[in-house]
This record gives C-alpha cells, structure tokens and sequence, in this order.
C-alpha cells in the first residue's frame, strides 16, 4: 500500500459467545446463545455462536423465539466481567505490535501498524500472527480487516474479512472502485436503513453513486431532502464512500472528560406507586454522584426521565432543570430530580427510569455560602464511597434500597446491566 498509513480492525466472532465456548469446551460442538434471565423479563439474545446462527437464531431476539427455532440450544447467562477481561487482554496482544491501539467496542480495536512492518513483516503476516495469538491465548477468534484509513479498515473487515475463510482481508485505495463502489448503498458503513431508503429515493443505490456525485451537489440534494442544511453530513457520508479518514488511531480516545455522567435503570416488573420510584430515583442519584465524585465533578443540570414497558404505545418523559449551585452531593440531586418527575409525571405504570447531571465543572470550584455544610456532606460521601470501593455496594446502603422496590442488592452482581 505505498506509503499510505496501514490500519487495521480486529473484531471478534461472535465475542460474549466465543468467551463462553472457549471458557466451557463441552460446548465446543453445541449451538449456544448468551442472553439475559428470562424470569426478569430480559431474556434477550445477546450473542449466538455461528452454530446456533445456522438455525436462524439473531441478536436481539427474544429466548423464546430462539428456543423456537433450536430447542437444543445452550443457553447461557452473560458474564460481563469475563468479557471485559478478555478484551483486555485481547488489547495487551495488539500492543505487542504497535503502542497506537485505540478499543473501538469490547470486542473491536483498531491497530495502527505502520511503523511496524520492519520488525513483524507484511501486513497480512501481522494479521496472522495477531490472529494466531489472540486465538492461542483465549481461544477466541479475530477477523481482521487491513486499510489505509481507519474507515477502510472498518468496511473491510465487515463486508469481507467477517465472510472469508481465512477471516482477513486488505481494501487498498486502488481497489476501492472495483470492490466498495459496486455495493447497495445500505452496505456503506454508517448508513442505516432509514438512511439507506432516503439515499434511493435521492436516486443514490450504489456506494459508487455517492463517492462519484460532486459534494456540492450531494450537500444541495440532502438540504432538499430534509429541508435543513446537512452539509456536514453529506460530507461525512461522502468521505467514507471515498475512503477518506484522517483520525488518527488514538489510544486515548476514550479518555476524554464527559460532558455529563448519567444512568439508567430498566426495572423487572411495572412500578405504579410513588413511593416505589422515588426509592429508584434515589438510587440513580446515587449512581450519578458517586461517579462524579470519583472523577472530581460536579454538575449543575439534572435531567430525568422514563418510559413505560410498551413499544406500540409509548409512555414517559424526559425533563431537566438547573440548579442553583453544581453538586455531587446525593440527596440535592435527589431533591431536584424527584421535583422535576413529580412535575410531569402522569401516573401511568414505569419500567425504566434514567437520570443525569450535566453543565460540569471542577468540584473544588464552587461559591460559598452564609450556611455552608458542603464539606461535611463530602466528607460523609467520600467516606462511603471508600467503604463501597473496598467491600463492594452492599456493604452500606440507604434503607429504602433494601426494601422490594429496591435494585441495589440486583445490580451489584451486574455490569452494565448484565450479569458480572
């Protein structure tokens, strides 16, 4: 590839479910699935190994539709924690060849590797020896793509590497006409279906259409088609097509300050009363502040919001207001979003509630007041927050948390949602 940068994408196949074959070898020849508990209504496919997909089972659906179409499958319950320590570790094994690794997901990363093809050799030799290694050490298999851009990679390995044999595949500046450009339009990395369907009605159906039309020309068709001005994204959209991508592979791109720090909570059964949702609420707040005092912030702006359980006949709000002075502190939070819900709150049954504090700023910056207690709350909560951090969540907890409306006990064994 000249001297053009090469990048590369490790993705792994089928990653929470090759985890769990790689953990338990007696399934290494049975359809398996990950997916959450069924008895708390979350029994989603969150991952089915290339077996089990060979019965029609996808991501996303529920158990009992994959149950249906392969009443053998194995099920397994996610845990989160293994998967966050093999992507790790996974990331550890890219490092051997190249310092510019930047996680894309827990189970993609890109690879800058053009400083080191002196040392390791060509770039589909290093693509061998990643996968080798990465197979080797956990037992899960990488596909790689190789391109001369990080959205290049990212097409190659999707569009080829994930269907070839040998799981890799090198997209050059020099192929990208014959290979990318002949493809439907909803093949270009980015474009959705609803994208994918607004680009056909504008006469755009192949990848190529894109790259080719004049950009002046695209931005004009898209402000036509959505009435506003979309030159930013036309020029996006316009960029990939062409393989253009100048971000660098930045191993620290998920180290950038947030600009707020929110959470939320899907519930296991409907919550009608009052009393029950305000014990969530706190626990929200909680999440929230504790997050914030551990990165040194404190916000200004809490939103908070909810949903019912029905798709076909959504319910809920979302709401924010400012407060008079930033905090972390729990209970100022808790009082500003509890106001804020019983504003707009209709009354109708709740499954999932989120809350968040934005407007940050340095928690040692903060206005002074006649009747100041700020310091003896944060000394209270840091305290706490050092209790937690060493014995875990349950070792001190507010008493409505252990009451039946309460998730703290639950979500203590869980990542993200989903089981450690």
């Amino acid at each position: 590839m000249n001297k053009e940068r090469v990048i590369m994408l490790s993705d792994c196949q089928s990653f929470y479910a090759s985890v769990e074959k790689a953990s338990n070898p007696q399934y290494s020849n049975k359809p398996l699935i990950v997916a959450g508990d069924p008895a708390r209504r979350s029994g989603i496919v969150l991952a089915a190994c290339p077996l089990a997909k060979s019965f029609g089972i996808t991501t996303a659906e529920t158990l009992k539709e994959a149950l249906a179409k392969c009443p053998e499958v194995i099920v397994v319950r996610p845990h989160m924690q293994q998967y966050i320590d093999v992507s790790s570790q996974i990331t550890d094994i890219l490092r051997k060849f190249s310092d510019q690794v930047e996680p894309y997901s827990i189970d993609e990363q890109f690879i800058d590797v053009s400083g080191s093809l002196s040392l390791f050799g060509s770039p589909r030799e290093i693509a061998i020896a990643i996968q080798d290694l990465i197979r080797k050490s956990t037992g899960v298999r990488a596909r790689i793509g190789i391109g001369y851009s990080k959205v290049t990679a990212k097409m190659a390995c999707d569009l080829w590497a994930k269907k070839n044999v040998d799981g890799i595949f090198t997209l050059t500046h020099e192929e990208l006409p014959n290979l990318l450009w002949p493809l439907p339009i909803s093949e270009l990395f980015m474009v959705g279906r609803r994208m994918s369907a607004h680009f056909q009605s504008m006469g755009i159906t192949t990848i190529g259409h894109l790259a080719q039309m004049p950009l002046s020309e695209l931005k004009w068709r898209m402000r036509e088609k959505f009435h506003k001005k979309c030159d930013i994204d036309a020029e996006l959209y316009w960029r990939i097509a062409n393989g253009i991508d100048d971000s660098p592979v930045s191993p620290s791109t998920y180290e950038v300050a947030p600009k707020s720090v929110g959470h939320q909570m899907t519930l296991p059964r409907d919550y009608y009363k009052l009393q029950d949702i305000k014990t969530i609420i706190l626990e929200l707040s909680e999440l929230v502040c504790r997050r914030c005092r551990k990165l040194n912030v404190h916000g200004a702006v809490v939103s908070v919001g909810c949903q019912g359980a029905s798709f076909d006949d959504p319910t809920g709000f979302s709401r924010q207001t400012t407060m008079s002075d930033p905090t972390n502190a729990t209970l100022l939070v808790y009082e500003a979003a509890l106001s804020l819900f019983n504003l707009h709150w209709d009354g109708q049954p709740v499954r999932r509630i989120h809350l968040s504090l934005s407007n940050l700023s340095d928690e040692s910056q903060y206005q002074l007041t006649l009747f100041e207690s700020r310091p003896r709350y944060r000394e209270l909560e840091r305290a706490t927050d050092a209790l937690k951090n060493k014995y875990g969540e349950t070792i001190i907890g507010r008493a409505a948390s252990f009451t039946d409306a309460g998730q703290l006990k639950d979500r203590s064994g869980k990542i993200g949602g989903h089981y450690k």
